[in-house]
């Protein structure tokens, strides 16, 4: 009787553990529909989706998450001073969390990273900016968007030491086998970036800080030829004095990376433990595939854990040409100047093997862990039935507290494309066609009649997220 009796305490307790591990595990289920609404360019429905979320799906601990998600949503609705103010406490967010985070250091190696808040993907706290800048372009104020421009380059020029700061400290770690160390930052020079501030020196009419820019998107195209793998964009003409108006075209298309979960497994040698694709035994009939060893000094042969890795995943855009239409005349195919989905795999690069190197390291120490603790149990029970129940209990409950990271933002887009035309000065009505791989017709976007002329920045943007 005394051993139902603690059984039934366990089970309890088991339960408890259970209803605990929802924290553990990344919320999509605010995203339910949503596609239809983008694709439909329902917006303003989205929004409304996403708020409603809020407290619910978007749990205290996701704030920079919710903000995120809030402020781009609010860009293509066309909130723009909305959009900047979610903007900017998604990035504040951002910021405190990367403070607490150093400052938790060591202290969170053995934390699921589910149960910590999110601090936002490298790319989205770089595209933030962006964003923030086009805002600042359709409310015309050339000063603020210039700040959010400048903020870009900062991060980028600080990325890699962030990310060195959190090995440090991961490095403090009394249990650690092996060192942290970063991946290497590949992306320095943002072209979109650059694009956005020669514009505005242009339409101040300071033409040398508007050559620099242009000689910096060129430098992208050398420098980082691993992430600008396509052509680069005709820019030559954009400096020209002309008697027409200049009339730019910036458009979003598809939508940025989701994140999806690996699961692999650990198993034990003596002082190795070997990261395979099955989680048969090494010795086993079963054919392993064999990803990596690592020397992991006072381990035992024979045990045999599972872990989760997140890992980004591209979505596509259904986009292949996006053309200007002006007047009821095709006029121009725009370019593509960034690739934002392959920048936000490339960025995420840097911090993968600290992911890597900290999730073996909590699923090696919990399984020891807990095969120490379904030892013990056993003998509480008594060993037999009872004892293998008691080992499964403690399995399930392990495996259900190890699950990825799966949170990420959902409506950054996955590819920026530009171009300019030059027109007589007053009314013209501009629009934006886009075309599919097969080259049928999936939408144009009416941007209406527009007054341009030669001063000032006569720019447009249409996005379409699919």
């Amino acid at each position: 009787m005394k051993k139902y009796k603690f059984l039934l305490l366990f089970g309890i307790a088991f339960l408890l553990v259970l209803s605990g591990c929802a924290n553990m595990k990344s919320s999509k289920q605010q995203f339910v529909g949503i596609d239809d609404k983008l694709v439909a360019h329902d917006y303003a429905n989205a929004l409304a989706q996403i708020k409603a979320a809020k407290g619910k799906f978007y749990k205290e601990k996701e704030q920079a998450l919710y903000y995120l998600d809030e402020g781009m949503l609010l860009h293509y609705n066309g909130n723009y001073e909305e959009s900047n103010e979610a903007l900017t406490k998604a990035e504040n967010a951002i910021d405190e969390l990367y403070t607490k985070s150093i400052a938790r250091g060591a202290a969170s190696m053995l934390l699921n990273d589910n149960v910590l808040e999110y601090s936002g993907e490298d790319y989205e706290d770089i595209y933030l900016n962006v964003f923030k800048a086009m805002n600042y372009l359709e409310l015309e104020k050339f000063d603020d968007a210039f700040v959010e421009i400048r903020r870009i380059n900062d991060k980028l020029s600080l990325l890699e030491q962030k990310h060195k700061k959190t090995a440090d400290q991961f490095n403090l770690f009394k249990d650690k086998k092996k060192e942290f160390k970063t991946g290497t930052n590949k992306f320095h020079n943002s072209a979109l970036g650059r694009y956005l501030s020669m514009l505005i020196y242009r339409a101040e009419g300071k033409l040398d800080d508007a050559r620099i820019d242009q000689d910096m998107i060129a430098e992208a195209w050398k420098l980082q030829a691993q992430i600008y793998d396509f052509k680069q964009p005709e820019l030559n003409t954009y400096l020209e004095k002309t008697d027409k108006a200049k009339v730019d075209f910036i458009s979003f298309t598809g939508r940025g990376p989701d994140k999806k979960a690996n699961t692999l497994y650990i198993h034990t040698e003596d002082d190795l433990i070997v990261i395979g694709t099955t989680e048969e035994n090494p010795r086993g009939n079963q054919q392993l595939e064999t990803l990596d060893l690592i020397n992991w000094p006072g381990v035992k042969k024979g045990y045999h854990f599972k872990f989760q890795l997140p890992f980004l995943e591209e979505r596509k855009s259904n986009i292949s040409k996006v053309k200007i239409k002006v007047d009821g005349v095709v006029m121009k195919e725009l370019e593509m100047i960034e690739d934002i989905e392959k920048i936000a795999l490339e960025t995420y690069k840097i911090k993968e093997p600290l992911i890597y190197l900290k999730t073996i390291t909590r699923s090696v120490l919990k399984g020891l862990a807990s095969e120490k603790g379904k030892t013990e149990l056993s003998k509480q029970v008594g060993g037999g039935l009872l004892g293998d129940l008691s080992r499964l209990v403690t399995d399930v409950a392990v495996d259900a507290t190890e699950n990825a990271d799966l949170r990420i933002s959902r409506f950054f887009p996955a590819e920026a494309l530009v171009g300019e035309i030059e027109v007589t000065t007053g009314m013209h009505r501009f629009a934006i066609e886009y075309y599919s791989k097969n080259g049928d017709l999936l939408w144009v976007d009416e941007l209406g009649e527009k007054d341009v002329s030669k001063k000032g920045l006569n720019l447009f943007e249409s996005f379409y997220l699919n």
